[in-house]
């Protein structure tokens, strides 16, 4: 069989697959965004969302593509990158924190094994914590530093002199 040809593998045009993200999740912001269809899931419905559309042999998300974080006055916002390398379609998945002190979010690492190292990265520069994460710790900077990518990031004693 060709795979190109299978019509069970045939990609969902954007609106498709709006039109089913909405249908099965009412409370969840669905929009197309400026390439792949966006979702913005609840923090507390955020892994069984994403359990979800992976195991939905429709969806098949298998490919966590990117998974990066935000910084915004009152939140932090996760964003993930996702494609199904069987119908070869993509997606966007952004998930808010409670609040920017105590930030947050369940591990998708479970999913999608490859999000241990980028939910590393956001602990990391963020400061986002990942539940149940089998081994939250920082890659890049020692527990002196802050978490530089917050916009209130400030630091008088890693300054670097040009």
């Amino acid at each position: 069989m060709n795979f190109a040809q299978s019509e069970t593998n045939q990609a969902m045009t954007n609106e498709q697959l709006i039109e089913q993200l909405t249908s099965a999740n009412p409370d969840a912001v669905v929009k197309q965004g400026s390439q792949y269809p966006e979702i913005t899931v609840a923090h507390d419905k955020l892994h069984a969302f994403m359990q979800n559309i992976k195991s939905d042999s429709s969806l098949a998300f298998d490919y966590l593509v990117c998974e990066t974080g935000v910084d915004y006055p009152t939140f932090i916002q996760v964003v993930y990158h996702l494609e199904s390398t069987t119908h070869r379609h993509f997606m966007v998945v952004k998930a808010n924190t409670e609040n920017r002190e105590t930030a947050t979010l369940d591990t998708v690492s479970d999913i999608w094994p490859t999000a241990e190292f980028h939910e590393c990265e956001i602990y990391d520069l963020l400061g986002v914590t990942f539940n149940n994460h089998p081994n939250l710790r920082r890659y890049f900077l020692d527990d002196t530093w802050g978490h530089p990518l917050r916009k209130d990031f400030h630091d008088d004693i890693h300054v670097v002199e040009r």
